[in-house]
């Protein structure tokens, strides 16, 4: 795999089934180079298998498919002229879509309320004067009164806040009425569904006193009108999302992270899933284990229990958990990632990724699955090999290591990944790919703080973040390279976000064990991330102890330890680590003389690497491939 076949990845949305099983529609997008986007249409696909899929739309840019109850129409979204997403709907037999919202922001997912007639979603409302004809820099200043004002990717968020939203009757001769304002106020709304009889709606948010300065998300309920008052269904002690209901109504199941007795602390928080009585008449019960596993998408309630997503090892497993709760039962698992689902009358479909490709749509069987796409093929990867090392006290150190093509030895590439709580896994990684075909082995593992290997795993950085991931991730090196074909005298260090923090304190303490770094979108000085990152207000001292500790915790402060030459790479508009986290190191290391560059990309964010600009993921790859055929 070069730079430029990133336009062979192909990612397929979460699929939609119709009302009976039938059939899936899905979206189906690639980067384009000559475009410099991200292009895609929707497609469908008879579930029996009884013809490959074929697309469904003509548009460039259309993504979120949603069937309607009665199965006459899908709704789904599709940028307007100033390319901001609007919901338009498309009769399901074939035909031509029309647009039904035009929120000059955009609109969110659609949701059909169970008799087909209106669709519930959310959109983004911005003060007057702001965000449209205006240009940015003319805008009125902004007055900022909260901690929680801006997030990485979009921006602003005080001045432009989403609320939930009821479209007029679906109008197939194309008169769109004016859709209907739910929610008003200071306040973020996402997530939102009907009930069953469609009397109500259940949506996320933060609507409490104390929502500065903690982390609760509650699941609230009102009626689809205007001017209808919400009424709390959670009990203030949750970070409560997705959800969905009962047959009868009577329960909203939803994901949530249990937040401790601060109702604040997120660090390897085991996210579960719940229940909770829909009139509020109970606190919500817990229906996954409290450790294990980690639940990344869902619940979708079907006749038999909840379908979700569960993170195991490096898999990512489809599962069905009782209603009443217990452990679930793995409907896909084994080596793969399973992205999204539905399920209809029976019939489940799941888009999963291997190490082979990015992801295929199959059918649930009684025997297994059945594929229903076949999208990939362009690309031939290298395989992976997976290993287990133990630290000097025995704790297991799990993850993976792909080698060239050839004898050998080759240089090596230590890559280490972000969160820090999130897995490396069973799961095509063009990272990997473009490393090893440019003659890099590269190892890459699931150290303590990683998810997908229990509670206790995911808290054990705690207050010792740098010490503790460097003890797993050069235990993990050391394994790798007793391979033959792995050089152990060229070896070079890189990671993003948590990942390059680690890379800059391992430039800095373990230096001798490397020949060169990047260090990406990193976390270099952990004082100053909490005033300016858009997460700095809760997220440091949970993890990183006590702001006493910041300084010995933070890679900055052993900037002059590192004799790397030291490549560092960030985003121009990325707000999850700030530019200043990479300003700061690069001039810390250039003022003594040390051999370091910066490569800045404007108009990126925190995400460069996984959804920037096709040009701008080809141009990174291109500057680290650089960098390593001048170290390595």
């Amino acid at each position: 795999m070069k730079p430029a076949d990133i336009v062979h990845l192909h990612s397929l949305g979460a699929p939609t089934l119709s009302p009976d099983g039938g059939r899936a529609v899905f979206a189906l997008s690639r980067p384009d180079l000559e475009e410099d986007a991200y292009l895609g249409s929707l497609w469908s696909v008879p579930t029996d298998g009884s013809a490959p899929p074929s697309r469904l739309t003509r548009g460039t840019r259309d993504s979120g498919p949603v069937f309607s109850p009665d199965g006459r129409w899908i709704a789904f979204l599709r940028p307007d002229e100033d390319k901001r997403p609007q919901i338009h709907v498309l009769p399901a037999d074939g035909g031509e879509p029309w647009q039904t919202t035009f929120h000059p922001l955009g609109a969110g997912a659609p949701s059909w309320s169970p008799d087909s007639a209106r669709i519930a979603y959310t959109a983004r409302i911005p003060e007057p004067d702001r965000y449209v004809d205006v240009e940015p820099g003319k805008e009125p200043p902004r007055r900022v009164t909260r901690l929680k004002y801006r997030t990485d990717g979009l921006g602003f968020t005080n001045d432009r806040r989403s609320h939930v939203f009821v479209s007029a009757p679906v109008d197939p001769s194309g008169e769109v009425g004016k859709p209907v304002q739910v929610t008003r106020g200071d306040f973020e709304h996402q997530a939102v569904v009907w009930r069953p009889d469609g009397g109500e709606l259940v949506f996320s948010a933060r609507r409490h006193a104390t929502r500065d300065t903690d982390l609760v998300t509650d699941l609230w309920a009102c009626a689809p009108e205007e001017g209808a008052e919400p009424r709390r269904v959670t009990a203030g002690t949750l970070d409560a999302g997705e959800s969905d209901f009962s047959e009868d109504g009577a329960t909203v199941y939803f994901r949530g992270d249990d937040l401790g007795p601060g109702l604040d602390d997120f660090v390897g928080r085991t996210t579960a899933l719940w229940s909770v009585p829909t009139d509020a008449s109970a606190a919500p019960a817990r229906l996954t284990p409290a450790q294990d596993p980690r639940m990344s998408g869902g619940p979708k309630a079907t006749a038999r229990g909840l379908l979700g997503l569960a993170e195991n090892r490096g898999a990512v497993d489809l599962v069905l958990v009782p209603f009443g709760g217990g452990g679930p039962e793995t409907v896909i698992g084994g080596k793969v990632q399973v992205q999204s689902f539905d399920s209809v009358g029976g019939v489940t479909v799941a888009v999963v990724a291997d190490e082979r490709g990015s992801g295929e749509l199959v059918l649930v069987t009684d025997t297994g699955t059945r594929a229903l796409t076949e999208f990939a093929g362009a690309l031939d990867p290298l395989p992976t090999t997976e290993l287990t090392a133990h630290t000097a006290d025995g704790y297991p150190v799990h993850g993976w290591v792909a080698v060239p093509e050839g004898e050998g030895p080759h240089p090596v590439v230590l890559m280490i990944h972000g969160g820090p709580f999130a897995q490396y896994g069973h799961q095509f990684f063009d990272e990997t790919q473009v490393h090893a075909a440019a003659g890099y082995a590269v190892v890459l593992c699931n150290p303590r703080g990683s998810s997908g290997y229990g509670h206790e795993h995911g808290r054990a950085v705690i207050g010792s973040v740098g010490r503790t991931t460097a003890t797993d991730v050069l235990a993990f090196l050391d394994e790798a390279l007793r391979d033959e074909r792995l050089d152990s005298s060229r070896v070079g260090a890189m990671g993003g976000s948590h990942g390059g923090f680690m890379t800059t304190w391992i430039a800095a303490h373990h230096g001798d064990r490397f020949r060169a770094a990047i260090s990406e979108r990193a976390v270099n000085a952990i004082g100053s991330f909490q005033g300016s990152s858009d997460i700095g207000s809760f997220f440091p001292e949970p993890l990183y102890g006590p702001p006493e500790t910041w300084a010995k915790e933070s890679p900055l402060s052993y900037a002059d330890q590192i004799d790397l030459p030291f490549l560092i790479i960030h985003s121009e508009e990325d707000w999850r680590c700030p530019l200043e986290q990479a300003q700061r190191l690069f001039v810390a290391l250039k003022l003594r003389g040390h051999e370091t560059e910066m490569v800045l990309f404007p108009g990126e964010g925190h995400e460069l690497s996984r959804s920037g600009l096709p040009s701008h993921r080809v141009a990174r790859f291109e500057a680290i491939l650089d960098w390593w055929q001048r170290h390595l």
